[in-house]
């Protein structure tokens, strides 16, 4: 039998919020698929549609926690694909630092286009 091997230790804090965010993005992605497919079709999203959806409270909150889950998840992931691909020691902190650095450069980043989308700035 293959030896099974994962960087995650089951039922670990990063092990429940990876599959946590899984299924957050799961069902906002189907809400951002179903609202921007068929609700609104492609030719009629436009700048202004967008600027006035982020004006929503709801709508706002929902995409900027989009945005944090959606990073979390693909920085975790990544993470520990590389660990179980072998990292470990002073390459296993650079990487967790640089990735650590590019996600909160893209929450931040994110945030500030949508707080600007909705007006608030």
């Amino acid at each position: 039998m293959a030896e099974r091997y994962s960087s995650f230790t089951p039922g670990g804090t990063g092990w429940f919020l990876q599959r946590v965010t899984a299924a957050f993005l799961v069902v906002v992605l189907a809400f951002h698929f179903f609202l921007l497919h068929f609700v609104n079709h492609a030719y009629e999203v436009s700048f202004m549609g967008t600027q006035a959806r982020m004006e929503n409270i709801g709508y706002f909150l929902t995409m900027v926690l989009f945005l944090v889950t959606a990073a979390f998840h693909g920085v975790n992931g990544v993470y520990n694909a590389l660990v179980n691909q072998g990292l470990e020691g002073t390459q296993k902190k650079v990487v967790l630092a640089v990735l650590t650095i590019a996600g909160v450069g893209l929450v931040a980043q994110g945030t500030y286009v949508a707080l600007t989308m909705a007006g608030m700035i």
